[in-house]
């Protein structure tokens, strides 16, 4: 009962386009925010920002970046660890070869590196869609998998491909610590999740989901598809190359070609789908899912006095990814984010029945 907008009027257009038009929600955002850069700092501990907090905050923008192309603009792609891979040396290239380059500033560089070779590799949704589409994509996996190991340049003469930062500051404020790294990661996520859902409530979001539900239809009332497409795979690139600078920077300080692997890709689509498809919140809780469910098949046996070795848990993980796959493919398409909404929308009408 305390979940319904009565009384709540809406007496502008401002007023009633709002992300948040119900108070309620307005209010637990804020509240999750405040608990999310006061509470969690001082209580958490290091394993958990190491292990769960930062993974879980880059990937959920990896996912956000991947459910623009796929969810909202229908557009398939197995290349998303390659785009993170684009955006993790191309920010590591500014940050060590341009004396004092800002972090901030690499970063985004990084991201737009991702964004150009997002855009060639996109070229081909102009003629093909579906399967050969993501044939499409995986290429560029393959690609910069063999670049970064073959041209040395691009790890700064490295011979191992393995390149590594340290010294990192924003304005003058070090990110050394676990506590900065996280508040760092969570300013960047929220700024890049307010811009997305800004962006797929707006013309260009809903050019991308005309595409996405009928291109032929889109294309006859005016819509360029050669516009909705390429916007859709530069932003998305560079949301995921933003996503893997961090990864490589924020995260593990260290990193080589393997660390963006087609393993990353196909997990970037796991959280995807079972967190929902075209819904940014959806990307929160695939990524959640997608970083807890490991620690769970871990944790869970070892409490129960039944210890399972890596290699079992290796294989359980991916049996229950496979399971989940199937279940929302053919129960609830719409993912995590679509149950989250029904639940919403049923409390705000209990105890009525609906």
């Amino acid at each position: 009962m305390f979940y319904r907008e009565n009384g709540q009027f809406k007496t502008s257009y401002r007023a009633d386009q709002q992300i948040f038009p119900i108070t309620q929600d307005r209010v637990a955002l804020v509240a999750l925010l405040a608990f999310a850069f006061l509470v969690v700092p001082m209580l958490a501990s290091e394993y958990f920002f190491r292990a769960i907090l930062i993974p879980f905050l880059i990937l959920s923008l990896a996912a956000i970046g991947l459910n623009i192309l796929v969810g909202y603009c229908g557009q398939i792609s197995l290349g998303t660890g390659a785009f993170m891979a684009i955006g993790a040396y191309g920010a590591y290239n500014f940050f060590v070869r341009i004396e004092g380059m800002p972090l901030i500033v690499a970063l985004v560089m990084g991201g737009v590196c991702a964004t150009v070779v997002g855009v060639l590799f996109g070229i081909p949704s102009l003629r093909i869609k579906g399967l050969y589409l993501a044939v499409a994509t995986l290429a560029a996996q393959f690609f910069t998998d063999w670049a970064f190991l073959r041209i040395k340049w691009f790890t700064n003469d490295s011979s191992s491909g393995s390149v590594s930062v340290s010294g990192l500051n924003v304005l003058g404020l070090p990110i050394e610590t676990p506590v900065q790294r996280y508040l760092f990661c969570l300013t960047v996520v929220c700024i890049c999740a307010l811009l997305a859902k800004n962006l797929v409530r707006g013309h260009i979001g809903r050019a991308w989901m005309a595409m996405r539900d009928m291109d032929v239809a889109a294309a006859v009332i005016g819509i360029r598809p050669i516009h909705a497409k390429l916007s859709a795979f530069a932003v998305s690139s560079f949301f995921v190359g933003l996503a893997g600078g961090l990864w490589g920077f924020v995260h593990l300080g260290s990193w080589e070609p393997a660390a963006f692997s087609i393993d990353r890709s196909f997990q970037l689509l796991f959280m995807v789908i079972i967190g929902g498809l075209g819904s940014i919140m959806g990307s929160f809780f695939g990524a959640a899912f997608i970083v807890l469910l490991p620690l769970f098949i871990n944790q869970v046996p070892a409490m129960l006095g039944v210890p399972i070795s890596t290699a079992l848990a290796a294989h359980l993980e991916a049996m229950i990814f496979g399971a989940l796959i199937v279940f929302f493919l053919i129960v609830e398409p719409h993912g995590l984010a679509r149950l989250w909404s029904t639940a919403k929308e049923k409390l705000r009408l209990w105890p009525f029945p609906h």
